[in-house]
């Protein structure tokens, strides 16, 4: 090695913290698959109404059609193209998994940051109600909210705006599953809080006389952020999830739109003792398995991509 070359290595400006944390992730390849897979699935559900040749609803007559060139995914009951409806559904669900994890992220962090880093008494009372809402059965919960909130729409829009019904009806899916995914996010962040608080750039700041809420915003959130993004990448398939069991018992997403779910609901109508139609159920099935799967896998990547203790 030259002189010149040396001098230049020697001279290298170390690697940022963020920059060592996109070597490591692309060091990771089932995330970088998951990532891709995951990239191709948000793809087809928002392009799918213009590169599909079928409407979402469009029927025809040919009913229980098996996957083909015509139809990848064949056709269902009323001859509609599976394929389409499948994305469709997609984009229906991604959306509630997104908007759901926001709910349960702005929930969760402003909960957990307030409890570690106040303390005291009213560190113990908020958790003390987090552990009071761990007691109860979420999904009964969520169950409960919909259709109690459902009723009073429909008696108090319903009858001057009927077409606001379902756009009400997905707003409390939101806020339900949202409202029962952050429980553990605050927990999370409340214990990082709690271990931040003492340190010596937190301290230094309050003795220059920092207010509460610069030290919070500048000092401390950045320091929970790789947490709370890897713990939300984890929290978006769970409300997926929690969605598709709703509208699979019919109180999440309601006819004519379409969930996985409600697909794989559909599907599972369709079986019967003579012939079992698997496309209905193995295709929806199988993108909301593999979309979960590579929610986890992306989760479990940026973890151990934004954890300063790895090289």
């Amino acid at each position: 090695m030259t002189d010149a070359v040396r001098s230049t290595t020697l001279a290298a400006p170390p690697l940022t913290p963020n920059q060592r944390a996109w070597r490591r992730l692309r060091r990771h390849r089932p995330a970088l698959i998951s990532a891709l897979l995951l990239g191709a699935v948000l793809l087809l559900a928002l392009l799918v109404p213009w590169l599909s040749p079928y409407a979402t609803g469009q029927a025809s007559d040919l009913q229980f059609s098996a996957p083909d060139r015509a139809h990848w995914f064949g056709t269902d009951v009323h001859g509609r193209d599976v394929f389409t409806r499948v994305f469709a559904g997609a984009r229906i669900s991604l959306l509630v998994g997104a908007v759901g994890a926001g709910v349960s992220l702005v929930i969760g962090v402003v909960w957990g940051m307030v409890a570690g880093y106040v303390g005291g008494r009213l560190d113990g009372l908020l958790m003390r109600i987090v552990d009071v809402l761990y007691s109860l059965p979420s999904i009964v919960f969520v169950i409960v909210l919909i259709t109690t909130l459902e009723g009073h729409v429909k008696r108090w829009v319903g009858g001057w705006a009927p077409e606001w019904v379902p756009a009400a009806r997905l707003m409390f899916l939101f806020a339900g599953l949202g409202a029962v995914s952050w429980l553990t996010m605050a927990r999370i962040v409340r214990g990082q809080v709690l271990s931040l608080r003492t340190r010596p750039f937190v301290m230094a700041s309050q003795s220059l006389g920092a207010s509460h809420r610069r030290i919070l915003l500048r000092h401390i959130l950045p320091n929970v952020t790789g947490v709370v993004i890897v713990y939300l990448t984890l929290t978006v398939p769970a409300i997926i999830l929690y969605e598709s069991f709703l509208s699979y018992l019919g109180l999440g997403i309601q006819p004519p739109d379409a969930s996985l779910g409600t697909l794989i609901a559909e599907g599972a109508a369709q079986i019967n003792p003579l012939r079992v139609f698997w496309w209905l159920i193995v295709c929806p099935g199988s993108v909301l398995a593999l979309t979960l799967l590579a929610l986890n896998f992306l989760g479990d990547g940026l973890r151990d991509a934004l954890d300063p203790r790895e090289g």
